[in-house]
């Protein structure tokens, strides 16, 4: 079944290239099918070759769509990645460093090496790697735009998930060193998602939809589309002056002076 889109508006992307880290489903899926459905074209990666099949089918123009099988977390991967965006499409306008994993789910203090380690190398090293991938082979010369999917679960402690929290508040001081040192050839800019309705996120939102919705001042939880829209326009011509911010898109989550969820 082909999915809608997020709509693109007055997004024109037409030429450029886009490469989606952990886009076979979720946010990193709704931001490449929202590439395609600008004009655009875009490689998404995942570990699973069965979830990428199964995306690839959602798309409304296939002919757009690169995919390949890799570990976000392998620096090598992450050449890789960049090399294939490349020999397919030519060139590489956006990279997205959407992956994502939470394993752990407990006290800070009793999380093991290799689930700490995990977290660290997809949600945090990741956006090293495949940065510099981009940069050394791509925009050094010519120029680009990275994006990074944070978490308003970074901006502040919560319980659970703290080690979670703490690898995407990195990526929030990630986003301003790389807008730093890459000015004035390449943008890089992080979103900060409240609750979005995700496989990731099921195990906090599922069992209690309601009463978290509820918390929530624009009463919904998010989709995947509305951190989608954000991502579009940070890539866009529309966004040429925004550079080192992490835009927080929660629904109104942290207005409320106990902070949230996400």
């Amino acid at each position: 079944m082909v999915a809608e889109p997020v709509s693109s508006g007055d997004i024109d992307l037409e030429g450029r290239v886009a490469l989606v880290t952990g886009a076979s489903r979720g946010i990193g899926l709704a931001i490449a099918q929202g590439v395609v459905a600008s004009g655009g074209r875009v490689l998404i990666t995942s570990r699973s070759e069965q979830n990428l099949a199964r995306a690839l089918v959602t798309f409304h123009d296939v002919d757009r769509v690169h995919t390949l099988v890799a570990h976000v977390g392998s620096r090598e991967d992450a050449t890789r990645s960049v090399e294939s965006a490349l020999e397919r499409f030519g060139r590489l306008d956006v990279l997205v460093n959407n992956a994502g994993t939470n394993p752990y789910f407990g006290p800070l203090v009793d999380i093991d090496d290799a689930r700490m380690q995990k977290t660290y190398e997809v949600n945090q090293a990741s956006i090293v790697t495949h940065t510099s991938a981009a940069w050394h082979q791509w925009m050094a010369e010519h120029g680009g735009v990275v994006v990074n999917i944070a978490s308003i679960g970074g901006l502040a402690p919560e319980p659970g998930i703290g080690w979670y929290n703490a690898t995407k508040a990195a990526v929030a001081h990630l986003t301003k060193q790389f807008a730093w040192e890459l000015a004035p050839r390449v943008r890089v800019n992080a979103i900060a998602p409240g609750l979005v309705r995700t496989e990731l996120a099921r195990g906090i939102w599922e069992a209690n939809e309601t009463s978290l919705r509820d918390h929530i001042p624009l009463h919904r939880l998010g989709e995947a589309s509305d951190i989608a829209a954000m991502a579009l326009f940070l890539m866009s011509d529309g966004a040429s002056w925004i550079t080192g911010q992490t835009f927080v898109v929660d629904g109104g989550t942290t207005t409320q002076p106990s902070g949230g969820v996400g």
